[in-house]
């Protein structure tokens, strides 16, 4: 009942609102959902596989550790910045255009 007494309070406010505004607001908070959530979603399947194929290589040659793990934390770090790309570009699209 209390929802309907609100409504009827903010019912003559519903025509002053423009919708156009309204859905470009709602295009950018989309536009950086996905690329946020897109780069985190990419940069987080990415290192779970730079991760265990480090994790096969040690255990399948053990003499070329130091070799695996140098290699094991660039494809981290370069994976990472996937995801800072994906924000980056999320604010782009929701703050420029």
């Amino acid at each position: 009942m209390l929802v309907l007494h609100f409504l009827a309070i903010i019912h003559p406010l519903l025509g002053a609102v423009d919708p156009v505004k309204n859905a470009q607001d709602a295009g950018r908070a989309i536009a950086l959902g996905a690329g946020a959530g897109g780069g985190a979603a990419g940069a987080g399947a990415g290192i779970g596989s730079v991760f265990g194929a480090s994790i096969q290589a040690k255990t399948r040659q053990p003499e070329l550790r130091a070799d695996i793990e140098r290699d094991q934390w660039l494809g981290f770090a370069l994976t990472e910045a996937t995801f800072f790309y994906g924000l980056v570009g999320g604010f782009i699209a929701a703050f420029l255009f």
